[in-house]
């Protein structure tokens, strides 16, 4: 299982120098996403991309969920209502592609509507990516948070840090 850690520091250079203690800590390059509002330069940094910034994730789940419910709904009502005239014949296989057409018509279209939100655990760190802070986002094994915490509370202790509850998906202050 993994946990999300959020640090925001105060300018780039400290960025920098925390990902390159983490990447020292040998903490892989892809689970490190830089975020700061769009007059800082984060050349050398990797930065977060639409999965982090967006709901694009969540979009796509929610509608092929929904997506598919409506799909077998209709499914269902096909072959139990079938048009005047018709015969449909292989009503569990009619059912089955219905419901996985609407799960993918509905996650592709959540996908692209979602990708235009802002990803709703950002909300807490708009003011401070205003002011010109730079959040740090960290995706790491449960077992590896109090290590990482310490290490960074050490070596820069401006930093603040916050961790998503993945019970309840709500941000902790640490």
């Amino acid at each position: 299982m993994r946990r999300r850690l959020y640090f925001t520091l105060p300018d780039v250079n400290c960025c920098k120098q925390v990902v390159s203690e983490l990447q020292a800590e040998q903490l892989d390059s892809q689970h490190i996403h830089v975020i700061a509002n769009e007059t800082i330069s984060l050349e050398g940094l990797p930065e977060a991309t639409e999965l982090q910034k967006t709901e694009l994730v969540h979009g796509a789940e929610m509608g092929a969920t929904v997506g598919g419910a409506a799909g077998m709904l209709g499914g269902l009502l096909a072959v139990t209502f079938p048009p005047a005239g018709i015969v449909l014949g292989g009503g569990a296989m009619m059912i089955l592609a219905s419901t996985l057409a609407g799960a993918g018509f509905g996650g592709i279209v959540s996908g692209l509507v979602a990708r235009d939100i802002p990803n709703h655990e950002l909300d807490e760190f708009q003011t401070a990516l205003i002011q010109g802070q730079i959040l740090l986002i960290l995706d790491i094994p449960t077992k590896q948070v109090a290590e990482i915490c310490y290490l960074v509370k050490q070596t820069h202790p401006e930093v603040n840090i916050g961790i998503v509850n993945p019970e309840n998906k709500k941000l902790v202050g640490e």
